[in-house]
């Protein structure tokens, strides 16, 4: 055979591979990939990895293959291509434009020793990009990776400790021990709480030093920024919270609060936020739940959540809907005790499991367990280490709960993790090797906050070998986080981004103007006129004096600041109870009184309590009064005959600037109440959407 005839057979062979997608080796080119790389294949062509296109965009991210069966994300010496412009741009880092000429073209991308590509197609319109996958056995990058894993590696990908603290002190930078036992218990992500979250720079250093801790798989870097009083991050943008988006009715305003705490998460490195909330907050005496939820209906809460998900999950952040199967209408605090949620199925899947089937069906994420017997559901009976007596099975170790329930019935095929197993609910009851199996063993994929990470993985790897947990029970749940791992992009890079460049990004989007201007129209959108005797809005004299009252240094300062941008003759009172004389005298000449009050609890709004009787005292003065719910919109309950009422859901600043604002009569109030408030003897004295303006 002539050299010609050679050239010509070895041409046309490479031209095929390109049209089939195999890879192909280029000779010329052949040191451009690592020497152990067996590939480079494009993520979204990974048959379980899913990814939307948004405002005509999409990331494709292009991975490495290992001998090994692991993947990283190769940055270096790449080459993409669109094979139809007209159709779609591709950048040099893989994020692909259509451009809104209907026809298809293949996106390519390269590294000189292999290729891979995948085809976009427009037919129209926005609801017509169709990315198509190429096949093979190529991209079963998963189950290859899973094969080749250990036993332990399998085992540490369903762990995800917290380190709040190390030898006495809080964990704002990495400690070796901490990074040692990243690596030996392979874990497969960590937890970050309000301790470890000083300021957007040191963040943003701490998770780069955890994922740089990981040998192989990116870090699940989780945390519960839900917004109001569940915030974790120190600094950046502090939103209202879900009873405040509920009370606003603004389906764009929620999903506006889930992008910019999404970006604000993504800015520093962390990809999964456990939130949103998707509880019902039926039960006006839930200790843990309140204002946390979007209220008490399952469709706003439905509605609400989505919103919230499809801006959070749009930043390719990783969302969590809790606490499953719902902790809406419970008294107890599982943090503290194990509470029941009596409801059959036919009930729960009208309210409590609403919202969940929707956030399913919408593509969320995770789902986050609760610690919550639902003896209707799950009928088991265990001994409790407590105190020996026979308790219910809670849904977080429930299979009937996770598995048929969740899995089976309603169809989830996302990533289930457990709420804290550190919580009273599981740890007075259950011992935490003990917890942790039979949580596995349920169908949880991530032991959230396990105690004791060494003994509950050398727990869970005794139970595996023993065969009282399958292997392939394992593999499912590995095969799930790592789908979800990739469908968010978090893989381990062959070159991590500069440290420098990511916390200057950092610095630039927490706590930006963008944000705090959401913040702002979310607090002015949620304030809640409950009651107005015609004294709203205030339209005080020069010389007539306002008096703020309330307890807590901080939100009496908090009010009375914003009060006083308003009129300059404003007296403060500090006190939670009952004024002194002295106090009274203070007040004697005052034309109007505004009151704070902030409970959290049941005890906290009776009657009887301290806020309560103070603030039936400012109305007997027959002043006109003016009460602020800071928190639970219920408070109004003990004190019924005061003039006006204002619900504020939340005690960020935003929040006491907007409910000024509207006091004075520069933000007309349009929010609805998301609960209904009841009297004392259990009849409705403001019912689910009152709400007046002006």
């Amino acid at each position: 055979m002539s050299r010609f005839n050679k050239k010509c057979i070895i041409s046309f062979m490479i031209f095929a591979l390109i049209l089939t997608g195999i890879p192909y080796f280029v000779s010329e080119k052949a040191t451009a990939a690592p020497p152990d790389v067996l590939d480079l294949v494009i993520d979204l062509n990974v048959p379980q990895v899913t990814r939307e296109v948004k405002d005509n965009k999409i990331q494709l991210n292009p991975l490495h293959v290992y001998e090994d069966g692991h993947f990283l994300l190769a940055s270096e010496n790449l080459t993409w291509k669109s094979s139809n412009k007209n159709i779609a741009s591709v950048t040099k880092t893989g994020e692909v434009t259509v451009l809104g000429h209907k026809g298809k073209t293949f996106i390519t991308v390269s590294d000189g020793s292999y290729s891979d590509r995948i085809s976009i197609q427009y037919k129209g319109n926005k609801d017509k990009i169709l990315v198509e996958k190429e096949e093979g056995n190529r991209y079963n990058l998963i189950g290859k990776a899973i094969g080749k894993m250990s036993m332990e590696e399998k085992v540490g990908q369903m762990l995800m400790p917290d380190f709040r603290n190390w030898n006495g002190k809080n964990v704002t930078e990495m400690q070796p021990e901490i990074a040692q036992l990243v690596k030996d218990y392979h874990l497969g992500g960590v937890i970050l709480f309000r301790e470890n979250t000083v300021k957007a720079d040191q963040t943003t250093k701490l998770v780069s030093a955890y994922q740089e801790a990981a040998e192989k798989y990116g870090l699940l870097i989780s945390i519960d920024q839900e917004g109001g009083i569940v915030t974790r991050l120190q600094t950046g943008t502090s939103f209202p919270g879900n009873m405040a988006l509920g009370a606003s009715r603004s389906e764009e305003v929620a999903e506006k609060v889930g992008k910019a705490i999404g970006e604000e998460l993504s800015a520093q490195g962390i990809n999964m936020n456990f939130g949103p909330v998707m509880d019902i907050n039926l039960n006006p005496d839930n200790p843990v739940i309140g204002v946390r939820s979007f209220g008490e209906d399952p469709e706003l809460v439905a509605t609400m959540g989505k919103a919230y998900i499809r801006g959070l999950q749009g930043t390719g952040t990783a969302s969590t809907a809790k606490h499953f199967p719902g902790h809406g209408d419970t008294a107890t605090d599982s943090h503290l005790g194990l509470p029941e949620v009596p409801h059959d199925i036919d009930r729960l899947k009208k309210v409590e499991l609403y919202p969940f089937q929707q956030a399913m069906d919408a593509g969320i994420d995770a789902v986050m367990t609760a610690h919550v017997t639902f003896p209707k559901i799950d009928d088991t009976k265990v001994i409790s280490q407590k105190d020996g007596t026979e308790i219910a099975l809670p849904a977080t170790l429930s299979y009937k709960v996770l598995t048929e329930l969740m899995r089976e019935d309603m169809g989830f095929k996302g990533v289930i993790v457990t709420d804290a197993m550190n919580m009273g609910a599981i740890v007075q009851h259950f011992g935490p090797v003990d917890a942790a199996i039979r949580s596995v063993k349920a169908g949880t994929d991530i032991l959230l906050m396990p105690v004791g990470i060494e003994a509950v993985a050398q727990g869970l790897y005794e139970e595996v070998n023993s065969g009282g947990i399958p292997i392939d029970r394992i593999e499912k749940s590995v095969e799930r986080i790592l789908t979800l791992k990739l469908s968010r992009g978090i893989v381990k890079a062959e070159v991590e981004e500069n440290l420098g460049e990511k916390v200057a990004n950092a610095m630039n989007v927490v706590g930006s103007a963008e944000h705090k201007a959401v913040e702002k129209e979310v607090a002015a959108k949620s304030i809640t006129l409950v009651k107005n005797s015609g004294v709203l809005p205030l339209k005080p004299a020069v010389e007539d004096n306002i008096a703020v009252v309330g307890g807590s240094n901080f939100y009496v300062d908090s009010l009375y600041t914003e009060v006083k941008k308003h009129h300059e003759n404003v007296t403060r009172i500090n006190t939670s109870t009952k004024l002194t004389t002295a106090q009274l005298e203070q007040i004697k000449d005052a034309k109007y009184i505004i009151s704070g009050t902030y409970t959290s609890s049941v005890s906290g709004r009776a009657p009887t309590a301290s806020q309560m009787l103070m603030t039936n005292q400012l109305i007997d003065t027959g002043k006109p009064v003016i009460a602020v719910g800071i928190r639970n919109p219920y408070d109004v309950m003990s004190y019924q005959t005061v003039d006006a009422y204002l619900a504020q859901y939340s005690f960020n600043s935003a929040s006491f600037e907007a409910t000024a604002n509207t006091i004075f009569g520069e933000n007309n109030p349009t929010a609805k109440l998301p609960v209904t408030i009841y009297n004392q003897d259990g009849s409705v004295l403001y019912g689910f959407d009152h709400g007046l303006g002006y």
